[in-house]
């Protein structure tokens, strides 16, 4: 369900959503991704509208704002992994 890109990316950058590692391998990390459902989405526009779906006050957040969220990663793809900490 995720791409190896992804599941790096988060192994890599999941300090930046908890205190202390949650996955220490590439499978730990896949499988903390598939149990918190995890979303990977194309844009910010789309981060926001997520994030608004699942009650998250941002609307007065920029996109800017938006992407340097603790909870949402950016993947080298261009795409956004969204990760509810």
């Amino acid at each position: 369900m995720y791409t190896e890109e992804c599941i790096m990316t988060f192994l890599k950058n999941q300090g930046q959503l908890f205190d202390e590692p949650v996955a220490e391998s590439y499978e730990e990390a896949e499988a903390f991704l598939e149990d918190c459902m995890a979303v990977v989405v194309d844009s910010l526009k789309e981060v926001k509208e997520y994030l608004e779906e699942i009650g998250a006050d941002v609307d007065s957040m920029s996109l800017e704002e938006l992407e340097e969220a603790s909870e949402v990663f950016a993947l080298p793809d261009g795409t956004y992994l969204i990760v509810e900490g």
